[in-house]
């Protein structure tokens, strides 16, 4: 029994460095634990899990900027390198993908924005120049007071989408990025 406790202790002090010297690490009880308990395909297609892209961030968010460690650490017993070279492809395909796709939601934030502010600094200019056509007719003043509200509104929105939307997908962006350029490795504990 003694023998037992003591290697248990080697084990956990062995584990406790593993995690220790590396970025991000994470234990494993299985391969499976990187993957959605829902999707059936195979490793290469499966669908990543949610509590592992939540963990990843989580643990992203405080490092600093550069090459990021992605380490698992799993049982001896359960290494196969076969497995492991495909995960590694199916992660690497997953963050490339989702990366370029944020890449290209970015741009389509700052397009819409850029318009919508566009069109809503025209709606203003448009509703000042009303007023020196014929300030006194009934057509123009309701013109005039429906485009200047609706002119101010949509070139906030404009902004609003351009920065504050841009801000929060960029983290987002930028943990793909991250990630997809990451470097990830199996551990046996």
């Amino acid at each position: 029994m003694e023998i037992k406790k003591s290697l248990l202790k080697e084990k956990n002090g062995e584990k406790h460095k593993l995690l220790q010297d590396s970025e991000i690490s994470l234990i494993l009880d299985t391969y499976e634990d990187i993957f959605s308990d829902f999707d059936p395909r195979p490793f290469i297609h499966r669908s990543l899990s949610m509590d592992f892209l939540e963990e990843a961030k989580r643990a992203t968010r405080d490092l600093p900027d550069g090459r990021i460690q992605l380490k698992f650490l799993i049982p001896y017993s359960l290494r196969n390198i076969p497995t492991e070279m495909m995960i590694r492809k199916r992660l690497k395909e997953h963050f490339a993908k989702h990366f370029l796709e944020y890449k290209r939601e970015m741009k389509i934030i700052k397009i819409k924005g850029g318009l919508m502010t566009f069109a809503g600094i025209l709606m203003i200019f448009f509703a000042a120049s009303l007023s020196s056509i014929s300030p006194q007719a009934f057509a123009i003043r309701f013109l005039q007071t429906l485009l200047e509200p609706a002119g101010w509104f949509t070139a906030w929105v404009g902004l609003e989408n351009a920065f504050e939307s841009l801000a929060e997908e960029s983290k987002t962006k930028k943990f793909y990025e991250r990630m997809s350029l990451a470097d990830v490795s199996f551990i046996g504990y």
